[in-house]
């Protein structure tokens, strides 16, 4: 569901129609368009042996459990290209923001003239994470290899990294995962699975839908 604020204005629109326009570019391999995003998953430990499967009765579980904590995961989908890469992290502080951003720039990206990055505006998703993770020559250079583009406040919807969060979510975190070797390695699956398959996302909404959609969220004009 769309969460959208009762009193729009341009602080509303104008990046919205920032990231609907960057979603209408033609795919290119020099400025790939990647969404990121993050979320977090409890890590929980039973404590009786499972029941297995038989073919009378699916698998039981005791309701009682322990909590092993939590520990974050970062995604970036590029949506044209069909591909997606999760990071497991112990924590989603400045530091790991930074480091799983430079692994983009230096991996699969290392080629591309400019990763064209879309994102919600949480405080750590700036280029300050990279200042603070690296020495200054360091971060300008990742810098330098983004374009940036932040969804509304109350817009993160229009990030499609949401859709492929709630994808794995549904897929693969929809489990009791008792510590981060086993979610690494369920995260990894799941990624080579969708990989392999290169499944991608449909998007539809462009700028042009939006002004008429939600033509209430716009300005009058005086």
């Amino acid at each position: 569901m769309w969460c959208i604020p009762p009193l729009a204005s341009a602080e509303f629109v104008a990046p919205m129609e920032d990231v609907l326009d960057v979603y209408e570019r033609p795919y290119d391999l020099r400025y790939p368009q990647v969404c990121l995003d993050e979320t977090s998953k409890q890590l929980i430990g039973e404590v009786r042996n499972l029941l297995p499967m038989t073919p009378d009765h699916c698998r039981k579980y005791d309701s009682e459990y322990v909590r092993n904590g939590t520990a974050n995961l970062f995604i970036a989908t590029e949506p044209l290209a069909g591909w997606r890469h999760v990071e497991v992290t112990d924590a989603r502080k400045r530091i790991d923001f930074a480091a799983f951003v430079r692994d983009l720039v230096d991996g699969r990206y290392k080629n591309a003239i400019k990763v064209v990055l879309v994102m919600d505006n949480l405080n750590t998703h700036s280029v300050a994470s990279l200042y603070e993770a690296f020495e200054p020559a360091e971060a300008k250079r990742i810098a330098d290899k983004l374009e940036i583009h932040y969804t509304p406040k109350h817009g993160s919807w229009l990030n499609m990294a949401e859709i492929e969060l709630s994808v794995l979510g549904r897929q693969c975190l929809d489990q009791r995962i008792a510590d981060k070797a086993t979610l690494v390695s369920e995260v990894a699956e799941w990624e080579r699975a969708r990989n392999v398959a290169c499944s991608r996302i449909d998007w539809r909404f462009t700028t042009a839908d939006a002004r008429i959609k939600l033509k209430r969220l716009y300005p009058v004009q005086a």
